[in-house]
């Protein structure tokens, strides 16, 4: 015990302080079942102080075990009080969180913690249904979409669902809505309900690991893009009711965590949109944000136009918070801005580098990009990423920026959900990515994928793995608490 109380040795360990309150758990189990919540102290004859200095050097992946002591210890563990000394001993954790859809287009969370390198499933998200909308006083109508196959619904579906082709969305909650996370927690935004589109916004505390209803946004929307800047959470675009179905919206607000609150900010003018030749043209093709990403103290949204089966990038405009004004993106930016599926552009900024994947035309690789701001290029930063064919999938890849470094997620050529990391720090000087294997502890890695990831040049690192089945993969986000 005496290597724990010493707070300020440097040798003291996570561990060895997991470990001494498993010994005051299994004291306490041999309690009555009142002892714990009559005792004025979280651990007897010891300071709360030091109790709470103890519990913030222990590891995250471990407070959901040690809830279950008693009450006192569940309040502790989910007190600002602890995230507090926390961050001043420096003992903050960044976990990469991954939504994934399931059978009957479930939507499920899972947490991984790298450094344990061990899964952690979240509660489910809330039951949002139309009647929830309509209390608010959205009115209901008739989402049209084109028939699907399978269970999943893309931006493809709703793009073809502007031009008149008919089928009927039912109950799906959180359809096309969309992620994001800012001071600490997950924020889900939008989507659609019972063939409405819902401006309801939802929070994941990972505090107190608990989903809670916040703010809503002043429009009903679904498959809008999100991005973060200074610290507030920006959404732009999506779809909404319009006559005869959906519409395309331009508008754009800002979420304060900090206040609550939303803002509303100038519309995106779509400027390149606005010079189509005819009237009809500018009717057939619908003018769509196809990506977000936050970059240089801006946010930068390429956008598209749209007449199913075909879309035609048009560049894209940069949202500018210093002058509250919509300006028109570089043009070597916009149009060599690779592309994933229905023209969707994915993209993460790590180190003040903006990345993007180049599905290229091979089935099982993919290229990574950086953009380069000065020569206004995107430029080949890793070639033979291991990307496997995915048709189906209304995602095969994710981009996530976690550790300082640049981590990709896909599914092996076993549908397992796989997390690869690379080490692009010194891509531009031609070094190698991390070639090292990480195995896990209880989702250990295979032969195969081991061989399959060295066979790639060795480019990447296997830092998690776990049962995929059918899962699709619909969003990741990372946050440090």
């Amino acid at each position: 015990m005496g290597n724990i109380l010493n707070l300020n040795n440097p040798k003291t360990r996570w561990n060895d302080s997991y470990e001494v309150l498993q010994v005051e758990s299994c004291k306490r189990r041999r309690l009555s079942s009142n002892s714990c919540e009559d005792n004025e102290r979280l651990i007897p004859l010891l300071p709360d102080e030091i109790t709470i200095q103890i519990l913030a050097r222990v590891p995250r992946i471990y407070y959901l075990n040690l809830k279950l002591v008693c009450r006192a210890w569940k309040a502790t563990l989910v007190s600002s009080e602890l995230f507090s000394v926390r961050k001043g001993l420096g003992t903050m954790e960044e976990w990469l969180y991954i939504l994934t859809k399931v059978k009957d287009d479930k939507l499920l969370w899972y947490a991984l913690d790298p450094l344990s390198r061990r899964w952690q499933r979240l509660p489910p998200m809330p039951k949002v249904g139309f009647e929830d909308e309509t209390k608010k006083g959205l009115i209901s109508f008739p989402l049209r979409m084109w028939s699907m196959m399978g269970s999943s619904i893309r931006i493809v579906d709703v793009i073809m669902s502007w031009l008149g082709r008919r089928d009927a969305l039912d109950w799906m909650p959180f359809c096309g809505c969309s992620i994001g996370a800012v001071d600490g927690c997950i924020y889900a935004l939008g989507g659609f309900s019972r063939a409405s589109a819902m401006k309801s916004v939802w929070q994941y505390d990972p505090i107190k690991n608990s989903w809670a209803e916040a703010s809503s946004m002043s429009v009903g929307r679904a498959y809008s893009k999100t991005g973060i800047l200074n610290n507030k959470l920006y959404v732009v675009g999506g779809v909404t009711r319009g006559r005869g179905g959906l519409s395309p919206l331009q508008s754009a607000e800002v979420y304060d965590p900090h206040t609550g609150m939303w803002s509303q900010l100038p519309s995106m003018p779509f400027a390149r949109a606005q010079v189509l030749p005819t009237a009809f043209l500018a009717d057939l093709l619908k003018p769509i944000a196809t990506g977000m990403a936050s970059y240089r103290g801006r946010l930068f949204v390429p956008q598209s136009l749209y007449c199913w089966p075909f879309f035609v990038d048009v560049g894209g405009e940069v949202y500018d918070p210093n002058i509250n004004s919509w300006l028109e993106m570089p043009i070597g930016m916009g149009e060599g801005w690779p592309a994933r599926q229905a023209g969707t552009k994915l993209s993460v900024t790590v180190n003040d580098d903006l990345y993007a994947l180049d599905p290229s035309n091979s089935l099982d690789s993919a290229k990574i990009k950086v953009y380069d701001y000065e020569d206004d290029t995107w430029k080949v930063a890793a070639v033979d990423v291991p990307i496997h064919d995915f048709t189906d999938s209304e995602s095969p890849y994710l981009l996530a920026g976690l550790l300082g470094k640049l981590h990709i997620i896909t599914k092996d050529a076993n549908n397992n959900i796989t997390v690869l990391q690379a080490d692009m720090q010194h891509q531009h000087a031609g070094s190698a990515f991390s070639q090292s294997i990480i195995t896990l502890p209880d989702n250990s890695i295979t032969e195969d994928a081991e061989s399959s990831a060295q066979s790639q040049g060795e480019f990447w690192k296997v830092l998690a793995t776990r049962s995929g089945r059918s899962a699709e993969l619909v969003n990741c986000q990372s946050l440090k608490i």
